[in-house]
């Protein structure tokens, strides 16, 4: 894994605005509300890797009468600045599933973004601590669009190219800002890089695992169908929500922020990399892979026509570099509780890699899986994946004013035991509830 690229546009945006005088306000009214949105695009304008999101996504993610998550949760947005010139914003988060489900006392972070300024970066992560301890919350956990459903995570290793799609990416200062603010490592997030196997055939011991769940006398496999797109993608959220139920941090998705979800979605699916197994008919686990267009707004923007990005001309030459996007990134997969001893996730991810060979992905990326989520970082593993990119979430005390908690420091730089890349030939080990992704 690699430092970050030099950046000198930012850091000389850095020092300029250091001599202005810092303010840290709410945002308030549409000036605010577009310095806001436009920040990560003006911050990063030097970064050769970063993929600025789009302004129409980041309007719709604050909006509250547009982004469905203001039905069930809060937020506050702040904004930094030096003088008139915007240098950071965070948001701070309530969201009762979380706290149901979680800790009752916690809090959420998220959208956090800012120059190489210290003092910016604590001034930012103390008004959110603020907001939520006016709201008699303890704890603070981030960064998180607004829940685990949306991109997620402070990249802390893996600086040495773009994300794939619906992952974030940031410069290899920020994992600094967080330490000095005092936050602590919460969880780490991992992405695995898996080359497509000679034929798409996965190796030996996935595809025996694959073998041995697949030709279960009630086990039907079966992609995505077009006809009944629809039906498919409810059977996904059906899942999805059975599956996730216990998992870190997660929390049941309305009908409303899946439906968003998945208009954003829609443009990128391609029905061979979605797919499905039933067990006596009924559906029991899915797994859900999308071509990384990332690729192709990178390759959009990294020319002269493609500074234009989101104009029609940079549009025309995303559509032609999408021709030749050769990656694919597997941002769910879920089994039903009742069936995560039948190897079901195998044979799902032995079909999806072989239909990915099929469509010319040269490889795929299994992201994010949690660090101590073993079977999934197993089946990562088993299937040539190599570890390549970690994402980390960071937890804050807010009770005696914030400061990291002695365990979670002490644990931050050790990384995950290398899990065993062995497995069963005849009765596979329980099947990992899911191969988790952002969100997504």
């Amino acid at each position: 894994m690699t430092a970050s690229p030099s950046l000198p546009a930012r850091t000389a945006a850095a020092s300029t605005s250091a001599l202005a005088p810092l303010t840290v306000r709410p945002v308030r009214g549409r000036a605010d509300t577009a310095a806001f949105t436009a920040l990560p695009r003006v911050l990063h304008r030097g970064d050769p890797y970063r993929l600025p999101p789009s302004r129409s996504d980041q309007r719709s993610l604050v909006d509250r009468r547009r982004n469905p998550f203001f039905e069930v949760g809060t937020a506050e947005l702040f904004l930094a600045r030096r003088g008139r010139r915007a240098v950071g914003r965070i948001a701070a988060a309530v969201d009762s599933r979380y706290q149901a489900l979680h800790d009752a006392r916690g809090g959420l972070f998220g959208l956090f973004e800012c120059a190489d300024d210290p003092e910016a970066a604590s001034a930012l992560f103390d008004a959110a601590a603020g907001w939520l301890r006016e709201r008699g919350l303890e704890t603070m956990l981030g960064p998180l669009g607004f829940s685990v459903h949306d991109e997620c995570g402070v990249l802390v290793e893996g600086f040495d190219g773009p994300p794939t799609v619906m992952m974030p990416y940031n410069p290899a200062y920020y994992p600094a800002l967080y330490a000095a603010c005092g936050l602590a490592k919460a969880k780490d997030l991992l992405s695995w890089r898996v080359p497509a196997p000679p034929g798409g055939e996965p190796p030996g011991a996935a595809a025996r695992a694959a073998r041995w769940a697949a030709n279960a006398p009630d086990v039907r496999l079966r992609h995505l169908d077009p006809c009944r797109r629809e039906a498919d993608l409810a059977v996904v959220r059906d899942i999805y929500t059975d599956a996730w139920s216990g998992n870190y941090a997660s929390v049941p998705m309305t009908g409303r922020e899946f439906s968003h979800a998945m208009d954003r979605l829609r443009p990128l699916v391609r029905p061979e990399l979605v797919w499905f197994a039933e067990v006596g008919g009924e559906p029991a686990a899915f797994t859900f892979w999308l071509p990384d267009v990332n690729q192709a707004l990178h390759a959009a923007r990294d020319t002269p026509l493609g500074r234009s990005l989101g104009r029609p001309p940079g549009r025309l030459r995303a559509a032609r570099a999408a021709r030749r996007i050769d990656r694919a990134r597997v941002i769910l997969t879920g089994v039903r509780a009742a069936h995560r001893a039948r190897g079901l996730t195998a044979a799902l991810l032995a079909e999806a890699q072989r239909s990915a060979f099929r469509l010319g992905y040269a490889e795929s990326e299994f992201s994010w899986l949690l660090e101590d989520n073993r079977d999934a970082n197993r089946y990562a593993e088993a299937f040539g994946g190599v570890l390549h990119r970690r994402h980390r979430l960071y937890r804050r005390d807010l009770a005696d004013g914030g400061g990291p908690r002695p365990a979670a420091a002490a644990s931050s730089a050790t990384p995950p035991t290398a899990p065993s890349t062995t497995l069963p030939t005849a009765v596979p080990a329980p099947v990992a509830p899911h191969v988790s992704g952002a969100r997504r």
